[in-house]
């Protein structure tokens, strides 16, 4: 049995695809929650004044930086109703949506599997009734070359997280804790925090362990399939084996 792989752009009336249109150089990467979307927003040249306003009003801004390199930004936003949306209609042709959505230079491009070519051919017309779309690709995937992972959602990543330990690895991360060489130490992260170092270390250590096992799983689907022993591990075990 195969999968059916289809990547396509539409046009259509929504207020990130017309950000994109405006802005050529600006990147939106879109990730839909349960009652909300997730942006993130990226230009390889240094932003405008009026361009930052434009992003502002997108909606709460979680992260932002800003320099002569370009912009990056991620954003909590509530602007596109979900109702009777896209996403809706691939559920409703069994076609399978592969997040994030990119908006590019006025395109909102797409990428669905579906089990059934069918299915793709009739989620295609339908939606060529009310907008513009270009199918950029159509492929069959065989079943045992499937990533198993594209089936698993991102948001299973930080599962059991507290608020705290979320906000512990997004403030090491953002100071450059995980650089190398290191950025920043664990007494000065804990400094600009109204908790004491090992209370801060506590929520950090928790927040690696609790990412790093969930984590676990997809690093087992993504390996599943691998024949290669890049670190030598059979042959470590079979030289430790000897030496006994």
């Amino acid at each position: 049995m195969s999968l059916y792989q289809s990547s396509f752009r539409v046009r259509h009336e929504c207020p990130y695809r017309e950000l994109s249109e405006r802005y050529p150089d600006l990147t939106i990467r879109e990730w839909y929650l349960s009652d909300c979307q997730v942006l993130e927003i990226t230009a390889t040249e240094a932003p405008t004044e009026e361009l930052l306003e434009d992003v502002e009003r997108l909606g709460d801004v979680l992260h932002r930086s800003v320099d002569t390199t370009g912009l990056h930004v991620v954003t909590q936003s509530c602007l596109c109703s979900l109702e009777d949306s896209i996403i809706e209609r691939f559920e409703s042709h069994n076609c399978l949506y592969q997040p994030p959505t990119v908006h590019r230079q006025g395109w909102e491009h797409y990428s669905v599997v579906a089990f059934d070519e069918a299915d793709v051919r009739a989620l295609l017309a339908e939606l060529d009734d009310d907008r513009d779309i270009e199918l950029l690709s159509k492929t069959a995937i065989e079943e045992q070359h499937v990533p198993h992972s594209m089936l698993a959602p991102v948001d299973r990543l930080f599962a059991d997280l507290t608020d705290r330990q979320l906000a512990a690895l997004q403030l090491a991360l953002e100071r450059g804790y995980y650089e190398q060489p290191r950025a920043v130490s664990i007494r000065e992260l804990a400094e600009g925090t109204s908790v004491a170092r090992s209370t801060f270390e506590e929520h950090l250590r928790k927040a690696e362990n609790k990412l790093l096992t969930n984590a676990g799983e997809f690093l087992r689907l993504v390996t599943a399939t691998s024949t290669t022993d890049p670190l030598g591990v059979e042959a470590g075990q079979q030289a430790g084996g000897t030496a006994d």
